[in-house]
């Protein structure tokens, strides 16, 4: 007897469907498992034998075919063996209702007593399902939270493949659980970040720096001797972004579902992710693939924040990865079988030693190394990179009186205020566009949004000849003085803003 039962597969960040066909006939016992598989997908026989025996059931000593439609898309994961069990039972007659089936589409992965487990990739599945139509989806019970906040399809769950069994029989007392849709606004209230910029000491210039950065969406580098607060300021930076829409949420949090960093207590991520690698981290390990293709941190930090602390210190290829990510928001993984594109959408902050001893240009310490060292230090990061950076900051060593002081300074939540109503400009300003930051503006939206008088250029002009500024800097200055004066309300940028644009390229002044 044939059977069809309605499942769903991942590529890349994305759910697609797949019909799961089970033809049990006549013959010596044999199990064949066609439609691309990989080897995951092939040790189900054995799972699905088990819990099916197990669940009180017989596993058919007959020739078995189960086919996974489409059958030229490649089929990663466990998650099938629910529905290649419930698939089995169909064709054995053990489901006395195959129209009941038919309602649903089914989720899991079996563990030998008929456990149903919890998989990765719930929430791209709902969405992918919701889409095609699909009313009613079975998932296990561990993944109830990620469908919680998926409005518009019912999704039930179960811990146990008998339990599935008798419910789609009707049997009295087996019923599955609906999961009870949740709200984002309340989830988001329980966040609370653990670091707060009011409690950095000095550094007025650097928290400015990063105001300003939050506001436009630019990516900066912090460059300091070591213990000047560096990797605190880049933590400080998430906590002044503004909220994340819901729509970013669950951008995000399908993310994190497929790579299997979700936390599954919580359903979906509700602040924006701050993402800080290893400088010993690989290509594969920042950019995404592998041989189980998955999501890179570069993709983890999408809507939020990846942070390199030290970055001359990261491999030369893995730095490079980034010039894509950086221009294009998103990311590439070609491979032999298959080509995926992750979201890669982030505010990159990075830090650095201004030299090999850290006390280059230090008002405290003394720099030991020679003008060479100090070339072939910064020659570590190339020319294209630092043209995807907007903001060089200096960052010098706090002093006594700083740590010292009594007082505190502004709250993260005040600062995200002014962050926010520059960001909401901003969004008008680019309405019905794929650009929602000044960070991201093309050469035809500077020439629209940044126009400058002759006051302006003449700033502009003295810069770029007094201070040897390159000429990559142009349109990097340009941005950044239109985010100083979306905070100031101002319609038009003016002198003052393309002075302290201009102040924020420290490596184009020093070391050029």
């Amino acid at each position: 007897m044939i059977s069809k039962v309605r499942s769903f597969g991942v590529n890349g960040i994305n759910g697609y469907g797949v019909d799961v066909e089970v033809d049990i006939s006549p013959g010596l016992p044999k199990y064949f498992l066609v439609g691309l598989p990989d080897a995951s997908v092939k040790e189900s026989r054995e799972r699905v034998d088990s819990a099916i025996r197990n669940s009180n059931f017989e596993f058919p000593s007959s020739k078995v075919v189960i086919n996974l439609a489409p059958a030229d898309m490649r089929k990663e994961g466990s998650l099938y063996d629910l529905p290649i069990a419930v698939g089995v039972l169909m064709s054995l007659g053990e489901l006395k209702n195959p129209e009941k089936v038919d309602e649903f589409a089914f989720v899991g992965e079996l563990g030998l007593d008929g456990e149903i487990r919890r998989v990765n990739g719930i929430l791209p599945i709902l969405m992918a399902a919701k889409e095609m139509g699909v009313k009613k989806v079975i998932i296990p019970q561990d993944n109830q939270h990620e469908a919680s906040f998926i409005q518009g399809i019912s999704v039930f769950v179960a811990d146990k493949l008998r339990l599935v069994v008798d419910a789609l029989n009707g049997i009295e007392g087996a019923t599955l659980e609906r999961v009870e849709k949740k709200s984002f606004e309340d989830a988001k209230r329980l966040e609370l970040h653990t670091v707060d910029i009011k409690y950095v000491r000095g550094q007025f210039r650097a928290k400015r720096a990063l105001e300003i950065a939050a506001a436009g969406g630019h990516n900066i580098l912090l460059i300091g001797p070591p213990g000047s607060g560096k990797t605190m300021l880049a933590k400080c930076l998430p906590t002044i972004l503004p909220d994340l829409t819901f729509e970013e949420s669950l951008a995000v949090s399908k993310i994190h579902s497929v790579a299997g960093t979700l936390d599954p207590k919580r359903g979906v991520i509700t602040t924006r992710p701050f993402r800080t690698p290893h400088n010993t981290a690989s290509v594969v390990a920042l950019a995404g693939g592998g041989k189980h293709s998955k999501p890179g941190e570069i993709s983890l930090a999408h809507h939020g924040v990846l942070f390199l602390d030290e970055m001359p210190e990261y491999p030369r290829n893995s730095l490079e990865m980034l010039r894509q990510p950086l221009e294009d928001n998103t990311i590439t993984i070609a491979r032999s079988h298959a080509t995926v594109d992750y979201p890669a959408s982030f505010t990159l902050i990075a830090s650095m030693n201004p030299c090999p001893c850290g006390n280059y240009g230090s008002r405290t310490q003394k720099c030991t190394c020679k003008r060479t060292a100090i070339a072939k230090y910064l020659a570590k990061l190339s020319g294209p990179l630092m043209d995807r950076i907007d903001m060089h900051i200096e960052v010098d060593s706090v002093t006594y009186d700083d740590l010292s002081s009594k007082g505190t300074g502004e709250p993260s939540a005040d600062v995200k205020t002014r962050t926010s109503l520059a960001r909401s400009i901003q969004l008008e300003r680019f309405a019905g566009s794929a650009n929602f930051s000044n960070s991201k503006m093309s050469d035809v939206d500077i020439k629209t949004h940044c126009a400058i008088d002759e006051t302006s250029e003449k700033v502009l002009r003295d810069a770029f000849d007094k201070l040897k500024l390159s000429a990559r800097a142009y349109s990097r200055i340009l941005r950044v003085a239109r985010t100083i004066a979306d905070l100031e309300g101002e319609q038009h940028i003016n002198a003052d803003h393309i002075a302290e644009a201009v102040s924020y390229r420290s490596l184009d002044k020093k070391y050029t």
